[in-house]
């Protein structure tokens, strides 16, 4: 459909930033004089603006400025960008949740949001009695919430739960329901920020299937996710925001392109950090080497590539991950734990600084952009003490392929190079053609 369903035009928000400046040191003669001042304000006011200490600057912060865009009807439509770009600020402004400071809007329909996990739910009620107060905040009458509540619970599979009060869910129990009863208001326009990244792989399937049928009845989804798989599969078109501009609006694939590419760009191939004590669990170090054990920020198809880590543990601890994310051009390949191989530090990391390294085999990705994220934390229990997205970034290049070969590997459909290993158990002659030999 080519119907227009949203237009925003030279849209911005601005908000005030208040600042409170101190002038150094303060002494107990300083905090007395202040407290005479303060008295004296209601006589001598400019006296004591002048003398005081302590003080408090106003500065302007645009979340966003002049963003255009519109948004046809039954398009599923992408937004990325870094954290702070602005991503939340322009679905809470079309979710009518804010006012914008400048520009216009245009919505044409209903709108449905999922911003927050738990959003319009009363803790002390229970998953019953939330789908009704949460259908009727989105704009459900009680008699249509009664004519898909089965489908709803059925949905997000909490049946057993439904009358525990959601102050007791986990965040997975909530956004599951949140979602099913926005996804099941069936709404014009549906917008969605990063919530579906609290549940697990396969409810995030199910989310991802639902909101693919949801465009083909002709509704049209907004979808803020950080995973580019997510947004590849999803999404038709791709907005790209960096701090509060627009700088992308186009074709899914070109718009993730530059994202990454830009996202690359910005770090390198070795991060480091100081020790932060109150980080129980603490990756220091990362960096990308080759088979000589240099950092490097480029490899070949056939380069071993090796990730170096090396953490810190202050205290002994129990169950306790590091976990490596390895994302190609965005899509996530691997996702591995440190006690895949070291299963002792399940039972008892001990203290002390580790160093680790990771070495992929060769001819194991696709030529594109590698980042790897990092997270540390106890498993099962959705305790996290760190966690840092695209800390390092290199590249992998077709440098040493044959001519014949060149490219076929990046753009051949699949996530990974990796080539099994083929081996014929038997073979004869078609017997059709030994019919025409006679």
């Amino acid at each position: 459909m080519s119907d227009t369903i949203i237009q925003v035009e030279n849209l911005g928000k601005k908000y005030l930033i208040k600042h409170q400046q101190h002038g150094g040191y303060t002494a107990l003669r300083d905090v007395i004089a202040d407290k005479v001042k303060s008295f004296a304000k209601k006589i001598t006011f400019q006296w004591n603006h002048k003398q005081s200490s302590t003080y408090s600057t106003t500065e302007e912060f645009w979340a966003l400025k002049d963003i255009s865009f519109k948004v046809n009807q039954g398009e599923v439509v992408g937004i990325i960008g870094r954290n702070g770009a602005g991503k939340s600020t322009l679905l809470k402004i079309l979710s009518r949740i804010t006012e914008p400071t400048e520009g216009s809007i245009r919505i044409n329909g209903r709108v449905a949001s999922l911003l927050e996990v738990g959003t319009g739910f009363h803790p002390e009620l229970t998953g019953r009695e939330n789908v009704f107060l949460n259908g009727a905040i989105l704009g459900m009458g009680k008699a249509e919430i009664k004519r898909k509540f089965d489908e709803i619970v059925a949905f997000s599979e909490i049946e057993k739960f439904l009358d525990t009060p959601v102050k007791r869910y986990s965040s997975g129990m909530y956004i599951r329901l949140a979602f099913a009863v926005a996804a099941h208001l069936e709404p014009d326009i549906l917008v969605i920020d990063e919530v579906l990244a609290v549940g697990d792989a396969a409810f995030q399937k199910k989310c991802l299937g639902k909101m693919r049928d949801v465009a083909r009845k002709g509704r049209t989804v907004l979808f803020v996710s950080h995973n580019m798989g997510a947004i590849r599969q999803l999404c038709r078109t791709g907005l790209l925001l960096e701090s509060g501009m627009l700088i992308g609006n186009g074709r899914v694939g070109s718009v993730v392109e530059k994202y990454i590419s830009d996202l690359t760009r910005g770090s390198g191939c070795h991060w480091i950090t100081a020790e932060d004590p109150t980080i129980p669990l603490q990756v220091l170090e990362i960096y990308s080497s080759n088979s000589k054990n240099q950092m490097c920020d480029m490899f070949d198809l056939s380069d071993r590539i090796k990730i170096v880590i090396r953490h810190r543990c202050c205290e002994e601890m129990i169950a306790s991950v590091v976990l490596v994310s390895v994302f190609r051009n965005g899509v996530e390949l691997l996702h591995v734990f440190d006690t895949d191989v070291h299963t002792d530090r399940l039972t008892k990391r001990l203290v002390g600084i580790y160093t680790d390294e990771i070495e992929l085999p060769k001819r194991l990705f696709k030529a594109g952009n590698i980042t790897i994220s990092i997270r540390t934390g106890i498993v099962n229990k959705l305790t996290t003490f760190q966690d840092v997205n695209d800390v390092i970034s290199f590249s992998i290049e077709e440098i040493h392929e044959n001519t014949s070969f060149k490219g076929y590997a990046a753009n051949r459909t699949g996530v990974l190079m990796a080539t099994p290993v083929w081996k014929n158990i038997k073979f004869s002659v078609d017997s059709l053609d030994s019919d025409r030999n006679r």
